[in-house]
């Protein structure tokens, strides 16, 4: 696109456009302009899409992202610029998801936290696309380990940051994170 700058572009994102200009777009989007909100929706969809499956999974990935988006449009006007439009969405997104997990996590009425989750997954050593294994390991980890493996390796997030997150402490991010990737490990043959 044109006057799209890649500069500004998180990794594995498409390009943003410059600071200046995407504010621009979303002051317009908050003023009911929906073709802004549509250019905001796809230079950030497939972030957001990636986040929500690889924290809910992929059977929910979908709906949650449209979630988000919908969120998003309500909430449109509450964005002060104090960050970037992106981080400010992804932080909307990791809250959406966070409060899609508590929910799904009363409904069946206890956490999803099997210590042996990875254990007794089977491996697909004969895959050779490890990226592809890679995140089918990530599908089996418990729950909270997931969370804080996602936020901490994945999207770059501070185990402060994400203790702050998910209501737990810093150390308890640590201990989740070392447990995941031993997990992780065992389930990848490394």
């Amino acid at each position: 696109m044109e006057g799209m700058s890649t500069a500004l572009s998180p990794p594995g994102s498409l390009p943003m456009q410059p600071a200046a200009a995407e504010i621009d777009v979303v002051r317009s989007a908050a003023a009911g302009d929906v073709r802004a909100f549509e250019q905001l929706y796809h230079a950030h969809s497939p972030r957001i899409h990636s986040l929500c499956a690889r924290m809910l999974g992929d059977d929910e990935a979908d709906e949650m992202a449209q979630f988000v988006f919908v969120r998003c449009w309500e909430k449109l006007s509450s964005f002060q610029g104090r960050s970037a439009f992106g981080t400010w969405l992804y932080r909307l997104a990791v809250n959406a998801i966070l409060g899609r997990r508590r929910e799904l996590a009363t409904r069946r009425g206890r956490e999803e936290n099997s210590e042996f989750a990875l254990e007794h997954a089977e491996a697909s050593p004969s895959q050779s696309d490890l990226a592809m294994d890679f995140e089918e390991a990530m599908k089996h980890l418990p729950g909270g380990c997931r969370q804080v493996f996602v936020l901490h390796d994945v999207e770059g997030f501070k185990h402060e940051e994400i203790a702050g997150m998910l209501g737990i402490t810093s150390g308890t991010s640590k201990s989740q994170l070392h447990r995941a990737r031993m997990l992780m490990r065992r389930h990848l043959g490394h």
